[in-house]
């Protein structure tokens, strides 16, 4: 049995993940990269089909069933899974590695799961275990943000459940696979997988909890959960129009939201954001060449986007601020990481030769092939709306802007150093030489990236947008930062909800108090109008029968005790 489960990846990282808390520290870190290198070894070597089965009371569970695009996930989830335990070495918190490392197994594992049900195992095991990250920030908001934040994860959950329940019911089985979106079992998983990937109206608790997190956490949490959803929505949508239009307004509403977030963390939870509506896009379009540019964009905003969070987290750790109004001039005391978060940014605006621009491409040609021209319109946008945000804000103003007030700080720990390192190599790795990414995508599908007239506009695109930042900074109309952040879609949840719930409940709740009172008056002239009729019968004197005194007694009390407790 132990053989078993330890054959299916990513159980050796949960199970293994029991162990962390009772190492010592440097033994521990060593212990967690052997387990993801044995791992990944092991998970590498597994090729497209079904591998493992289980009957559960009569329902044929696929433990193991590997895809076309399983690989590419699973082994970007191990990369992510190593960079984080390197960046985490100066964290002496047991219970966030512990929870890092089960977090990654669990979604590993479900990469693998081939049923709804084992999927929905390790969905919820991701929640459990993602929480703890959450928890582990330290700031008043934290308790909120992580309760918010399970109640949606456990939400999706539910979902899920349901949609599976409803598959099962129809005879349709539990089997992964394409589903109708318009059936109340496909419109179930469709929601379920959109909170995860942070759809429109669910998205809020992206840039809520994130920041909230630990340092560490944080680059934890920007690995897995969203990246899983994407996953699933291309195993079971791909091809569903409407995905296309969802995933152009998650790439465009971002990029406002993030131009007026002074917190750099939640801004960076803002581009995380637009980066999955180019992956839903892609996903919606469906083609060979769509598919193939969703996972290869997943596969290198993992590491980018970590990256990202990496470099602005050990900013965060050095001067106790993430704030953008609080920073300004780090190059001179964080030169590593200013160069690390400067590769990160160029990645995500797909810049020649970085990551970003090998792998956004493909989406980028394949909604240009179909013909959605305001959609490829959007998504130019969106990539101007990233230089604003993310190369102007999270390089220029922390690392070489000026500084509102002198910042003190020192260079990332040499764990967090080498994790940067790894990363930014991979980004440039990546957009210098993509062949081996590409030879992982599922499809034969390619787009000549290396084209003139492609490098040519993007480089141009990228230029104008530059320009308007160089122009609007000397007339002094670029609005610096200021000490500001915004809930975004979140509002609807955690402000209308409450307003519009106690507007309808006031008027029930005074209601009911009218109700309550003129019982409790009730009651009470009862007991007035018994205590006249026991005078006179005798009762209270002994004329009449203790039993009935009793009696009496104790039906008032227990009438009291409940009129009592309802109010």
């Amino acid at each position: 049995m132990l053989d078993m489960l330890l054959s299916i990846p990513g159980i050796m990282l949960i199970v293994g993940a029991l162990l962390v808390p009772v190492l010592p520290h440097a033994p521990r870190q060593a212990y967690m990269l052997a387990l993801i290198a044995v791992s990944g070894y092991l998970t590498f070597g597994i090729e497209t089909g079904v591998h493992s089965t289980a009957n559960l009371g009569g329902l044929e569970l696929i433990l193991v069933r590997a895809e076309a695009m399983t690989k590419p996930f699973a082994l970007v989830f191990h990369l992510a899974a190593a960079l984080n335990v390197f960046y985490a070495m100066h964290d002496p918190n047991k219970t966030t590695a512990a929870a890092g490392l089960a977090y990654a197994g669990a979604a590993i594992a479900a990469l693998f799961a081939g049923d709804f049900l084992t999927l929905f195992l390790y969905w919820e095991l991701t929640a459990v275990t993602s929480v703890f990250l959450v928890l582990a920030g330290h700031s008043s908001r934290t308790l909120g943000a992580a309760m918010r934040y399970l109640l949606m994860q456990v939400g999706s959950g539910v979902l899920l459940l349901a949609g599976a329940v409803m598959l099962w019911r129809d005879g349709t089985g539990l089997t992964i696979q394409a589903i109708d979106a318009l059936t109340p079992a496909g419109l179930c998983l469709l929601i379920a997988f959109g909170i995860k990937a942070a759809f429109p109206l669910v998205n809020g608790w992206l840039q809520d909890a994130y920041p909230e997190a630990s340092v560490t956490g944080t680059v934890m949490l920007s690995a897995f959960t969203t990246k899983l959803a994407i996953y699933m929505l291309a195993l079971c949508f791909a091809g569903f129009t409407p995905l296309i239009y969802i995933g152009a307004v998650m790439a465009v509403l971002p990029v406002f939201f993030a131009a007026i977030e002074n917190d750099l963390r939640r801004m960076l939870a803002y581009s995380l954001n637009n980066q999955l509506g180019f992956m839903v896009i892609g996903i919606g379009i469906g083609t060979q060449l769509a598919i193939n540019g969703t996972v290869a964009h997943a596969f290198a905003s993992t590491i980018y986007q970590g990256l990202l969070f990496m470099a602005l987290g050990a900013v965060l750790h050095r001067t106790g601020t993430a704030k953008a109004s609080e920073l300004g001039a780090l190059w001179k005391s964080m030169p590593l990481t200013a160069i690390f978060c400067t590769v990160g940014a160029l990645s995500i605006i797909s810049f020649p030769l970085f990551s970003g621009f090998v792998t956004k491409s493909f989406t980028l040609g394949a909604v240009a092939k179909e013909g959605y021209f305001f959609v490829w319109l959007a998504m130019v946008f969106a990539t101007v709306g990233a230089v604003q945000h993310i190369f102007v804000k999270a390089v220029y103003l922390p690392f070489f802007g000026p500084a509102a007030k002198p910042v003190k700080a020192q260079e990332a720990p040499l764990g967090m150093l080498i994790a940067m390192g790894l990363a930014a190599t991979l980004c440039l790795g990546i957009g210098v030489y993509p062949e081996p990414l590409y030879a992982l995508l599922p499809y034969g599908a390619r787009y000549e990236v290396w084209k003139t007239g492609y490098v040519l506009g993007e480089l141009q695109l990228l230029f104008f947008a530059g320009l308007g930042f160089v122009v609007l900074s000397m007339r002094g109309l670029y609005s610096v930062a200021v000490d500001t952040s915004v809930l975004n879609t979140d509002w609807l949840f955690r402000r209308a909800l409450p307003r519009v719930t106690m507007a309808i409940a006031g008027p029930v709740l005074r209601l009911w108090l009218v109700v309550l009172g003129g019982l409790k008056r009730g009651v009470l002239q009862a007991l007035r109008l018994s205590e006249q009729a026991s005078r006179e019968s005798g009762l209270v004197s002994g004329i009449s029968s203790i039993g009935s005194a009793a009696g009496i007694f104790l039906a008032m009390f227990a009438l009291m005790l409940t009129l009592r407790h309802v109010m």
